[in-house]
């Protein structure tokens, strides 16, 4: 006789809530170069990225938070100064940390459906647990329809989806943005900040996400690290207290969010003004930029 009961056969949900995660930087200094051509690029500094929180960092361009990024995912080592996850020290890298960067890495002869299945495939893992959680992400990211298409048959925004499905099907239990929504056009990027942020929201993992863009930063963190000029320092750590879920339309109209965007701007355009003196193009960006958002 035939038991099987409607939930049995119910198709199964993926959860990618992870365990606590915790990485702590402490006095870490990077510089590159010898002698007389050494650059300090990082120096004596710390910070934390809290379990289970979205960690913004925001400085001006140039300033080393791309090293910082370097650090952490294990790429490079501090000259000095520890970097640790949940107590242990950071080494080299690990599956335990993913980093998602500016530029699109998907495979341009592989399709969407392929290109999320990479990792599991690369780890001898194509199995029906990773083709389950594979249809899982292809309908959490909203590409189900363009399972097929190849990476230039998408739009921008759909290819950052694409990777963040291809990211959280390895599941990783830190993620590392380095301005993954900077070649996009501003409306795809506000959805890409609505997308991503539902996307944390549902499940809450440690998320470290660095920007240049002051409104990003303040929609998107829990805690908002800001930034010194070159050789970069953690100056002062904001903790965003803006309820979720959150929506571009309303948070226009938060009176804290526009407390703490006056109070961010402000920081960045001390250390800006510190850059500009020196002639730094970056920092000449960044008060052009700063100008046109305070007007």
């Amino acid at each position: 006789m035939n038991t099987t009961t409607q939930d049995s056969v119910k198709p199964k949900t993926a959860s990618f809530a992870q365990a606590s995660s915790e990485i702590v930087a402490t006095n870490i200094s990077k510089s590159y170069g010898a002698g007389p051509f050494a650059k300090q690029v990082v120096d004596n500094c710390s910070f934390t990225i809290e379990s289970n929180k979205l960690t913004v960092m925001i400085g001006p361009s140039g300033c080393g938070k791309s090293t910082l990024i370097q650090l952490i995912a294990g790429f490079e080592s501090p000259d000095s100064g520890t970097i640790t996850m949940n107590g242990n020290p950071i080494t080299g890298p690990g599956k335990d940390r993913l980093v998602l960067f500016q530029e699109s890495a998907l495979f341009p002869w592989m399709t969407t459906y392929d290109n999320i299945m990479y990792g599991p495939r690369a780890r001898g893992e194509d199995n029906a647990e990773s083709v389950e959680l594979a249809e899982f992400l292809l309908a959490k990211v909203g590409l189900e329809a363009f399972r097929d298409k190849y990476p230039q048959q998408l739009s921008g925004g759909m290819q950052r989806r694409a990777e963040l499905a291809r990211a959280m099907i390895n599941k990783p239990e830190v993620m590392i943005l380095d301005e993954p929504f900077r070649g996009l056009d501003n409306m795809s990027k506000e959805l890409m900040w609505e997308y991503y942020a539902a996307l944390y929201e549902e499940d809450k993992n440690t998320n470290f996400f660095v920007t240049t863009d002051i409104d990003e930063a303040i929609f998107l963190a829990d805690r908002l690290l800001i930034m010194t000029n070159l050789p970069t320092n953690c100056r002062s750590v904001i903790e965003i207290d803006i309820p979720r879920p959150r929506r571009i339309d309303d948070i226009g109209n938060n009176a804290r969010a526009n407390d703490i965007k006056k109070e961010v701007m402000t920081l960045l355009h001390e250390e800006a003004m510190k850059s500009f003196s020196g002639g730094s193009k970056a920092a000449a960006d960044f008060l052009d930029a700063y100008s046109k958002r305070a007007g």
